[in-house]
């Protein structure tokens, strides 16, 4: 079986959790290849007649299915700390995470870059970017200037130390003579690293090895996107991105897998816009309407806990992500929070001083003036969170499906319809058909 990679089709908290578990049994790995703790999935499991809300915020989802290996990979900057948390609240809750794998090349973030991550964001004051002031930033401006520290280093102390003094001993300047901030001691951060060696090394693998093994044996691997495609560094609203490539071609260099073992590529678009954080956002709004697609969606960060901001859908956004990602199936989820609008409005290009944009502007600024064109779309007041065929749908919820999925250049696959794992419909397979 090829590999099959799944992104974010807006700016992130699309649902991308709830899409890997409708997958399931049909994947034998979940690799994470991107981000680190500065996003999140919520996954709700039915388990013994009880929904159970499960948020992760470093770990791939497939760690939640006991059927697949969850892996993170050699993209990924892992805090250690975070990690540690995160796998022992699984645990105390029962759910068995003997199976992951971490990649010996991802890249560790060291406590001086959670420092450094805050104290810069504050110095920017009105120019901020809007991070979540966990260090992921730094980590990867470290990757890229060779001044990293990787998994594997925790199991050479002599190596480890060496990194650490050279990293420091330029950052504390930093933190010292611009920053007025109390220098980083090396000893502070070689126990904190070295803390976790041993209970780490278990764990560690070269995960594009295993990976090639197991496609080469038949296996479904599955390549899951932390953030998404507008916070990609290269392709997204630059600057306000993250630090990574969160988009369909981050997937190989992120796991080690070359692009021909690729075969599909799974967008999700939730059924109206958020973003977190600070940049452009056409389809914004600041009203009632905005305030209701908040409360009904819960639009509140799984990792940060900030209320999301809200829009109507962008299908300029989603013909955007079609083409940088070579989408192959759209997963439209949320549908079921648009339940009671009289209308739902699409937009469908943009304004930018008087000229239609149908496609992304290429430059920063016209983005910043865009303008959205709607297209009013008649709205529906049915429950629909027990339907499970398309067909099932009420005529206005089916009409703004198709007219979706024909705005935006690709299949819609599956659709999601209430927070559970089991709401959701299944038009194609996610596997191709």
């Amino acid at each position: 079986m090829p590999a099959i990679v799944l992104v974010g089709a807006q700016w992130g908290d699309e649902g991308k959790g709830k899409a890997t578990d409708l997958l399931g049994s049909d994947v034998d790995y979940v690799v994470k290849f991107n981000g680190g703790n500065n996003a999140g999935h919520t996954i709700v499991i039915e388990k013994d007649g009880k929904r159970e809300k499960y948020a992760l915020h470093l770990l791939p989802s497939g760690i939640l299915t006991p059927t697949c290996t969850p892996v993170i990979g050699n993209g990924v900057v892992v805090d250690l700390a975070v990690l540690f948390e995160e796998l022992d609240g699984l645990e105390a809750r029962g759910v068995d995470t003997s199976r992951l794998l971490v990649s010996a090349s991802a890249h560790i973030i060291a406590p001086y870059n959670r420092v450094l991550d805050k104290v810069t964001e504050r110095f920017l004051g009105s120019r901020k970017i809007g991070t979540t002031g966990r260090g992921i930033g730094p980590t990867y401006a470290d990757k890229m200037s060779r001044n990293g520290i990787r998994v594997q280093d925790l199991f050479d102390e002599k190596i480890l130390r060496q990194k650490v003094e050279a990293a420091l001993a330029f950052k504390n300047q930093i933190l010292a003579k611009i920053y007025n901030r109390r220098a980083v001691e090396v000893d502070e951060v070689m126990d904190e690293l070295l803390g976790y060696a041993e209970r780490l090394r278990p764990m560690v693998a070269d995960t594009s090895l295993v990976l090639e093994k197991a496609l080469n044996e038949g296996k479904t691997v599955l390549l899951e996107a932390g953030q998404a495609t507008l916070l990609d560094v290269d392709h997204g609203t630059y600057p306000f991105v993250t630090s990574s490539n969160a988009t369909a071609g981050g997937a190989c260099t992120g796991s080690g897998i070359p692009p021909t073992r690729v075969d599909r590529v799974i967008a999700i678009l939730k059924a109206y816009s958020t973003r977190v954080g600070e940049g452009p956002f056409p389809t914004e709004l600041f009203d009632a309407n905005g305030e209701f697609l908040r409360k009904t969606g819960a639009e509140f960060g799984t990792t940060t806990g900030r209320p999301r901001r809200c829009g109507w859908v962008d299908t300029v956004v989603g013909r955007y992500s079609t083409r940088i990602n070579g989408t192959t199936d759209f997963v439209i989820t949320k549908l079921d929070v648009l339940t009671g609008l009289d209308t739902v409005p699409v937009c469908v290009a943009y304004d930018v001083d008087g000229v239609r944009h149908d496609e992304m502007p290429v430059n920063q600024t016209d983005f910043h003036h865009a303008k959205p064109i709607y297209e009013e779309l008649p709205g529906w007041w049915e429950d629909i969170t027990e339907c499970r065929r398309f067909e099932d749908l009420p005529a206005n919820a089916q009409a703004y499906v198709l007219r979706l999925e024909e705005l935006i250049g690709a299949r819609v696959s599956a659709i999601g319809v209430g927070p559970g794992r089991d709401e959701i419909i299944s038009r194609h397979s996610l596997l191709g058909d």
